[in-house]
């Protein structure tokens, strides 16, 4: 396969990438006489300098094995394992709950490559303190205590189902 350059930016942005075994990738920019600069952060980020410079030069394309051992995906599943594999990660991630799991994206930014300093710290104790007194995390302390499911995740499970359906 070779993907357009949304395509490879909506990959490059995701959380969880997993990729069916025949998959193959190729940042071919330099072929046409430009660079990725659009998705490089997103690919950096992933992959790393080092790997960055190696295909951003060369053009070439890699395989899925390739692909997961440089960090570009999460996970190789046969082509037909693909939706399934994909509805196991999406099961587990609606368990979360919504704002919980928008602050946990938006810390793992804050955070990232950062030294562990004292601002640091006291950073993440302001945050955790903050998260901890939303009405959300109320409601899923108070399931984990009462050894309940949250609020959330009967809808969830339901939107998960709709999307196995495709709809």
């Amino acid at each position: 396969m070779h993907y357009d350059e949304r395509f490879k930016r909506e990959m490059m942005e995701t959380d969880i990438a997993v990729g069916s075994r025949d998959a193959t990738f190729r940042l071919s920019e330099v072929r046409l006489g430009i660079i990725p600069a659009m998705i490089s952060p997103y690919v950096v980020a992933a992959i790393g300098e080092r790997h960055a410079r190696r295909y951003f030069v060369s053009g070439e394309e890699f395989d899925s094995a390739e692909a997961f051992r440089i960090g570009l995906l999460h996970d190789i599943v046969e082509v037909d394992e693909l939706n399934e594999s994909i509805g196991r990660i999406l099961s587990n991630v609606y368990c979360g709950g919504p704002q919980a799991i928008a602050a946990a994206k938006r810390q793992i930014s804050r955070v990232a490559n950062l030294p562990i300093t004292a601002d640091v710290v006291a950073d993440t104790a302001r945050t955790i303190a903050e998260v901890r007194a939303t009405e959300e995390a109320r409601e899923g302390l108070t399931a984990f205590l009462e050894k309940r499911k949250a609020a959330w995740i009967e809808p969830a499970k339901r939107k998960a189902k709709q999307k196995r359906r495709g709809g």
